[in-house]
């Protein structure tokens, strides 16, 4: 049994870890050092999200997504899609905080220690005392960036925040037979054939006049200009520029081996005890609960009388049979290998020491402690290196505050060039070429964030060719740039995108030719099935879960179509890829369904509609909250 109470602590530690730590990305991080205006990207019960919310929130985001996925492509993280879903999830986030203070919901002091115990980092940094080593639990806050007050209340918000949805989302019923009529939805199976009208089929018929072009220019002017674009030089500030420079001397390094050393090695001192274990789980009845306790005691003032004798008593006595056998020893176990009751007094031992009854969710133990096992510390030697990481890291956090004056300062009042402020704080200067005042998909950090670019091209900075003001483009990172070459925007005339004019209006009236002869097709071919002729596929059979790799728009109306007469047809816009009509010949029985399979469907739609139920609950307090986007979705 205590075998089983070791793998459920370990499992309730890292469960809670997952649920927590990514909502901290977009809330609870370190202010900005820089206050400022900063413009307004979304609002939520008139309270408003900031362009600098929503770039510390990304940056995590993104830091977070490397640190799990170390060969994931940095661009993909910098598109405007997926900036666009932080800027989702950081107003999400919002209206649940807002709901949660509404309601009065709110963690306690002890629920928030219960909570941050559950996470294994956090419980590893306990000295052998059972007291909380604080210095190392600010250094890792640091080293994500956030500090023990903004993690603390990130925490507190996780746990309002689960009320909030937890009173929905678990409230959700779903019935089998309405699970069985999803899956057989899923399930069904129809044979169809199809004719597509592809765009490219009829391009050979369209013949453009110079008139013809001319036209779709006009129409469609704004596509062909050249934006504005400039080679920029720029400077960067972070972290691991400020890192760089610091030198950690030996007294320190062998300073912090000593007070560090077990936990940086990630080693801890082990226990070895026994237990005698008397049944009595929190559903047992009092009266037996009582007679299991009387039990424990009498046992105790056993041992207690002739500690010699505990094994034998353990062998006879013990519950639990994982270790009754075995005299109750346990092995040797480090903290948060048992249940935090067991743990507690097993810690405050000395060796050879018999314990008073102990309760726990599991019944009543007596323990005795049988050894202790001091950690093996690697060598100085061993650990210098991370050791040097480690006060280097610590240093940098605190020195970057007052780096990030002296650059604020240095490329403000020296603003004719960045060549001074890199030569004071050891940095490189950067260039970039074709910059533009709106990023492109592929631009990335810092040329992507639209403070540092609307900085760039102002008046200022265009006509005077001075530095920009510092701007914080993510947590712990400055960047300022000067404009050292300059092109307007044009319009691009006629003649220079002829071809690009052309292939365009060639596709747009192909795609028209191809609709209209599809639904001329589909409406002769409803009136007498027989004319659809050679014009149709091969027969396929598709379903939901099957779908033959023919396109998604086209499965869903062929399975959504009325079957009450067959054969049947229904066409589909594809838009600039043309029409398409798909002919059901026949509906297919389904399997018979293993029960099995059955109850996973109940299982899944129970999750789902659970989902729905949460989904709808947060539009709901979207449209209650007034929730607003001040950035179209891209």
């Amino acid at each position: 049994m205590l075998e089983s109470i070791r793998k459920h602590s370990k499992f309730v530690m890292i469960l809670l870890f997952l649920l927590i730590i990514p909502s901290f990305i977009l809330v609870g991080i370190d202010s900005n050092y820089f206050s400022g205006s900063s413009p307004v990207v979304a609002r939520v019960d008139g309270k408003d999200i900031t362009q600098d919310d929503w770039d510390n929130a990304h940056r995590m985001e993104a830091d977070r997504l490397r640190a799990e996925q170390p060969g994931l492509d940095a661009k993909l993280l910098d598109t405007p899609e997926a900036r666009y879903a932080t800027l989702e999830r950081l107003v999400r986030d919002r209206v649940f905080q807002v709901a949660a203070q509404k309601l009065h919901l709110a963690a306690s002091d002890a629920t928030l220690a219960r909570e941050l115990q559950k996470i294994p980092a956090i419980a590893n940094l306990r000295k052998a005392d059972g007291s909380l080593d604080t210095e190392g639990y600010r250094n890792l806050l640091a080293a994500q960036g956030m500090t023990p007050e903004g993690f603390e209340a990130s925490v507190r918000r996780d746990i309002s925040l689960g009320q909030v949805l937890g009173g929905v989302m678990n409230s959700a019923l779903a019935t089998q037979p309405i699970a069985d009529l999803a899956l057989d939805a899923l399930q069904q199976r129809r044979e169809i054939q199809l004719a597509l009208f592809d765009t490219a089929r009829y391009s050979d018929q369209v013949q453009p006049t110079d008139a013809d072009l001319q036209a779709y220019y006009e129409q469609h002017k704004t596509q062909y200009e050249q934006a504005e674009q400039a080679s920029i030089e720029y400077l960067v500030l972070d972290l691991p520029a400020v890192r760089a420079r610091i030198t950690i001397n030996e007294d320190d390094l062998r300073t912090y081996y000593k007070e560090n050393g077990a936990r940086l090695a990630g080693v801890q001192q082990e226990r070895r005890a026994s237990h005698i274990l008397i049944n009595a789980p929190k559903t047992m009845p009092a009266a037996e609960r009582e007679a299991a306790k009387a039990k424990a005691n009498e046992l105790l003032a056993q041992v207690k009388a002739e500690p010699a004798n505990f094994a034998s008593v353990a062998k006879t006595h013990s519950q639990d049979p994982g270790s009754a056998p075995q005299g109750g020893d346990l092995g040797f176990f480090a903290r948060g290998a048992m249940v935090p009751e067991f743990e507690k007094i097993a810690f405050s031992l000395n060796k050879g020491e018999i314990s008073d009854v102990v309760e726990t969710e599991f019944g009543y133990h007596i323990i005795q402690l049988t050894d202790t096992k001091e950690p093996a510390i690697p060598s100085f030697d061993a650990l210098r290196p991370k050791i040097e990481e480690t006060l280097k890291d610590q240093q940098a956090q605190r020195q970057f505050a007052e780096a990030a004056e002296n650059f604020t300062n240095s490329v403000y009042e020296q603003s004719e060039s960045l060549s001074p402020t890199a030569e004071k704080l050891g940095l490189t200067i950067q260039h970039a070429d074709n910059v533009q005042r709106i990023p492109g998909p592929n631009a990335v950090a810092p040329l992507n964030n639209e403070r540092f670019l609307e900085a760039l091209f102002s008046s200022d900075s265009l006509s005077n060719q001075r530095n920009t003001d510092a701007v914080e483009f993510g947590s712990s990172q400055l960047v300022s740039g000067r404009i050292v070459a300059y092109t307007p925007a044009k319009q691009l005339g006629l003649d220079e995108v002829r071809d690009q004019v052309r292939a365009q209006y060639i596709a747009q009236e192909a795609a028209k030719l191809a609709q209209k002869q599809g639904a001329t097709e589909l409406a002769a071919w409803q009136a007498d099935a027989t004319k659809a002729g050679k014009q149709l596929q091969a027969p396929v059979v598709v379903s939901r879960a099957e779908t033959q790799n023919i396109s998604p728009t086209v499965i869903a109306a062929a399975l959504q179509a009325p079957v009450s007469q067959l054969p049947t047809f229904v066409g589909v816009d594809l838009g600039a890829a043309g029409y398409a009509i798909a002919k059901i010949n026949a509906v297919l029985p389904t399997e018979d369904k293993p029960k099995e399979l059955s109850e996973m469907a109940l299982i899944q739609y129970e999750q789902l509609h659970s989902q729905a139920e949460g989904a709808a609950y947060y539009e709901m307090l979207k449209k209650k909250f007034n929730v607003q986007f001040k950035i179209s979705k891209p």
